[in-house]
């Protein structure tokens, strides 16, 4: 897999019927090695290795209701209330980010509500805090650390 705009973390893989498959800390199995995949672990490495999100607040692939259409998100980090930090779009390397991947993740934060908003291809990161008094959002350089 190519190398990504991260730090370069140690994974585990196995190999079955001609496929790689990578192994998910937060779901505890191995998961079909897509670029995709490739790019939500390494997202997954830096929450949990470099910002020190802790493991048990992180949700990933879960089912999300967007007017009456089942979608489903790639990663979420809840606060110790409950409530949602941090809503996470993956996409593959070579997918650009463009504003439909922001009106994508604008849509489920509509029901989700997170603080906070990061969007990355592996390659690129943005970062976005929202204001929800103002209905904006504002981009930061980098996500806030671990509070919880």
């Amino acid at each position: 897999m190519k190398q990504l705009n991260f730090p370069i973390y140690s994974f585990r893989f196995k190999n079955s019927e001609n496929k790689t498959y990578i192994f998910d800390e937060i779901r505890k199995k191995f998961i079909i090695l897509t670029p995709e995949e490739w790019v939500r672990q390494n997202t997954l490495h830096y929450l949990i290795y470099e910002k020190k999100y802790s493991k048990s607040y992180i949700n990933v692939e879960k089912l999300v209701k967007v007017n009456n259409i089942n979608k489903r998100y790639d990663i979420v980090v809840f606060n110790a209330n409950g409530s949602i930090f941090l809503l996470i779009e993956c996409k593959a390397p070579e997918i650009t980010i463009s504003q439909q991947t922001f009106d994508q993740i604008a849509q489920y934060n509509l029901v989700l509500k997170a603080d906070y908003l990061m969007v990355t291809n592996g390659l690129n990161h943005y970062f976005c805090k929202m204001d929800f008094e103002n209905e904006k959002y504002s981009f930061l350089k980098k996500l806030p650390d671990n509070t919880n």
